[in-house]
């Protein structure tokens, strides 16, 4: 679970969403309509519903401020706060550790923040980078500010930063400096926070659920998709080496068929015990190929989405053509000419 402070455009919001170790996302701005302008890529798209992940995707955009606390942002992994901190009034910097490191307490916050000691190397910086900041620290006063913080609340710290400086000018640092934070103890279940949290604050602007297969509806539609798939293949491959068997069976070019006509002729004549007994073999009875559901589980894809071959039968059943038995799937034995 994620949640990123200070979202803005959602940019790193919609990197995220595509890791799939990620299954909650979150992101906060005190500016609704900046979210609102690209939250639209947070959306789930067409391939999604096609395709959907084995894991679960929940991504929720919020209109508040950082220096209140709200119960939407507590259990999280991981916090990022990207080129925020820098935008904070006096009084709300000074809110800021208690919700992030106090309050919502993340087992991991990173915190980026320009460096002002590189600003001489950026043409036509005079001042700060960016009319809305409120201040720019050099890396003595970021690194003092993140170990205070990181004492009072228990976490270490550790800088580093992206941008490196021209060669000779290694001394200003990076461009942009980072602090990561590393919760040391494990946060204690019965927190003050848990028993009696704030009344919510926060708007919701924004939420995606995507589709996953731990849905038992989008499991049901992949698993019935992958057994017809894999079905019509081995189909195709029966009726394509029976044809092949044919003419080679038949001498007279001229009595061959053009179009394949399943009969009988070519079954076994134990085909009604080869049903019964649930043969491993697909195999044509008249107009109808029967292809064994063992055969289908054994594909690694159909194996990995049911688990269990009772998994699969409760899956498909009343969704997929079966024999009386339930062992096999039957197809019509419609030759598809290439």
């Amino acid at each position: 679970q994620v949640a990123d402070l200070g979202c803005a455009d959602c940019t790193l919001l919609w990197m995220l969403k595509f890791c799939s170790c990620i299954e909650v996302l979150a992101g906060l701005d005190i500016c609704a309509s900046v979210m609102k302008e690209k939250m639209h890529r947070l959306s789930p798209l067409p391939v999604d519903y096609l395709q959907p992940a084995e894991r679960s995707l929940t991504v929720t955009l919020h209109h508040g401020s950082v220096a209140d606390k709200d119960p939407c942002m507590l259990g999280f992994d991981l916090v990022t706060c990207i080129e925020l901190i820098e935008h904070l009034q006096e009084s709300d910097l000074k809110k800021f550790p208690e919700v992030v490191f106090g309050f919502m307490a993340p087992n991991i916050v990173v915190i980026s923040t320009p460096n002002s000691e590189f600003n001489p190397l950026l043409p036509g910086v005079m001042f700060f980078r960016h009319p809305d900041h409120k201040f720019e620290w050099d890396r003595a006063q970021f690194q003092s500010w993140a170990l205070e913080a990181a004492r009072h609340y228990g976490y270490s710290v550790e800088f580093t930063g992206v941008g490196h400086p021209p060669t000779g000018m290694e001394h200003v640092g990076f461009c942009t400096q980072i602090g990561v934070f590393v919760r040391k103890y494990p946060q204690a279940s019965s927190s003050s926070q848990s028993e009696n949290p704030p009344e919510a604050v926060y708007k919701t602007v924004f939420k995606a659920v995507y589709p996953s297969l731990k849905d038992e509806k989008y499991l049901q539609n992949a698993v019935v998709s992958e057994v017809i798939f894999r079905a019509q293949v081995i189909k195709q491959s029966l009726l394509d080496r029976l044809m092949s068997e044919q003419e080679n069976y038949n001498d007279d070019p001229t009595e061959r068929s053009s179009n394949f006509q399943p009969s009988m002729s070519w079954c076994s004549e134990d085909l009604e015990k080869l049903v019964i007994e649930k043969s491993t073999e697909s195999f044509v009875d008249g107009n109808v190929v029967y292809v064994p559901l063992t055969t289908i589980f054994s594909f690694p894809k159909v194996n990995q989405l049911c688990g269990t071959f009772e998994r699969l039968c409760k899956l498909i059943a009343g969704k997929v053509t079966l024999s009386s038995d339930g062992s096999a799937v039957m197809l019509c034995a419609e030759h598809e000419e290439n």
